[in-house]
Formats: structure tokens, C-alpha cells, sequence
């Protein structure tokens, strides 16, 4: 799954425009590597966000094309 939609799918970036922006202004990263909206996620990604002062990293624990909002929280653990 794609990075941008993955973001947008778990809820941990409400739009997926929102996280294309922030996966092109750099503030994205997979692994330790800097990542593009279309960059792959799979299990066991840990994936870093910056936004302003708020820094966010969590790793995904599963990946699925459609989650409900009950759901969404399953995807990933916060680190």
C-alpha cells in the first residue's frame, strides 16, 4: 500500500492531500529513509512524522485497504 493512503486509511493523517504535502515537504520517513506519498508500507515499517514541533512515530502492524474507524487504531503502535 502506498505511504500517502496508508497514512490516510490508519487515521494518523486525516486527508490524503495532507500527506502527500507532508510526504513532499520532506517531513516523512520509512526505516530511518526519507519517503515519498508513493513509497510502499509494509508490517513492521516504522515510519517517522514531523510536523512542526510535533514529532510522531509509529509502526505499522497491518495493512489493509479499507479499515473502519474501530480499526484504524489496530494498524499501528506508537513508538
Amino acid at each position: 500500500m502506498r505511504l500517502d493512503k496508508f497514512l490516510k486509511v490508519s487515521r494518523v493523517i486525516k486527508r490524503r492531500t495532507v500527506a502527500n504535502e507532508a510526504c513532499d515537504a520532506g517531513r516523512v520517513t520509512i526505516n530511518g529513509k526519507l519517503a515519498k506519498a508513493s513509497t510502499p508500507v509494509s508490517v513492521g515499517d516504522v515510519i517517522e512524522i514531523r510536523f512542526g514541533q510535533t514529532y510522531t512515530k509509529i509502526e505499522a502492524l497491518n495493512v489493509n485497504e479499507k479499515a473502519k474507524k474501530e480499526e484504524a487504531a489496530d494498524m499501528y503502535r506508537s513508538l
